[in-house]
Parts: structure tokens; C-alpha cells; sequence
């Protein structure tokens, strides 16, 4: 305070400070409830009009998924695209896999396969549902898929290979 009675950037102005306005000139620091401030920095929901075309992010991840079971690829490469149930869930399979592949001893060979056909539809705005056909030497299988918009970009939300 100076001589005045006024306080910080009021007595500066030559103007009274507000009832609301704290001594100083500053104000307290905004603060939301709890729940508001998740909901806002959460994931947000995209629809499906801001959101590319999905069919080569699902080719492209039913090409990776196939390599990344088969011991040819890394994980992580897959990581930002999955949601972290999905990354946990493939993580268990990656493991119960290596530990196959180490008990008959074979190595971890990259797989040769086609992508087959990919059906896509769409339940909800902003969600993707397809399955994607993998052709291999000795068999065909089946790669599920749900995708949802999120922050402008599609993530998988469930993966299950066939």
C-alpha cells in the first residue's frame, strides 16, 4: 500500500481498486472443478466428415499387426495409432508368441501374405467397424477392427486377429 490507501497497479492508475480485486492487482488463478477439467482435456470425439478415409490406416495396421505377431516388427511402430487397451492387448499376444517361437526355435521371420478384401461400415458417426481378409501361404485369416475419431485422427480401439 502507498500513502494513498490504494494498492499495487490501482495506485499506479490513479484508480480505486475493485471490491473483486484482490491487494496487489492480481488475480487468483482460475480454477475449474475436477470434472470439468477432465472433460476438457480428455480425448475429444471426432465425426466422421473431419476425418480422412479410413481403409489405408486399416490396410496399412493389418499389415503391421501381421508382422508385429509374427516377431518382424517393433510394437511401438503401431503405438500412436492404438488405444492403450488395444497396445496392452497385442503386447500379451506379442509375448505368448516369442515365447512359441522360442520354444519350438525358430527365428522371427518376416510373413508373406496379401491383403485381401476390407469391409468396412459404420455403426455411429465417428466409429469404423471392418474386417480385413490376410492371405498366407498356409491359411486365410480374419483382422477385426474398430476404429474411433479422436482429436482428428482415427485410433484403433479394438484389434483382433482371426
Amino acid at each position: 500500500m502507498n500513502g494513498t490507501g490504494k494498492s499495487g497497479a490501482a495506485a499506479r492508475e490513479g484508480v480505486e481498486p475493485s471490491p473483486r480485486e484482490p491487494a496487489g492487482g492480481r488475480r487468483p488463478p482460475v480454477r475449474m472443478p475436477r470434472a470439468a477439467a477432465d472433460d476438457f482435456f480428455a480425448q475429444q470425439p471426432t465425426g466422421t466428415a473431419h476425418l480422412p478415409d479410413p481403409t489405408p490406416l486399416l490396410e496399412n495396421l493389418t499389415r503391421c499387426v501381421v508382422e508385429i505377431l509374427a516377431g518382424a516388427r517393433d510394437l511401438e511402430q503401431v503405438s500412436r495409432w492404438v488405444s492403450d487397451d488395444v497396445y496392452r492387448h497385442l503386447l500379451k499376444r506379442v509375448v505368448l508368441s516369442t515365447r512359441a517361437r522360442q520354444a519350438t526355435g525358430r527365428n522371427a521371420t518376416r510373413p508373406a501374405f496379401t491383403i485381401g478384401s476390407t469391409t468396412v461400415c459404420e455403426p455411429r458417426d465417428g466409429i469404423v467397424e471392418a474386417v480385413v481378409i490376410v492371405r498366407g501361404r498356409a491359411r486365410t485369416r480374419a483382422v477385426a477392427f474398430r476404429l474411433e475419431g479422436l482429436d482428428r485422427r482415427w485410433r484403433a480401439t479394438a484389434i483382433h486377429v482371426l
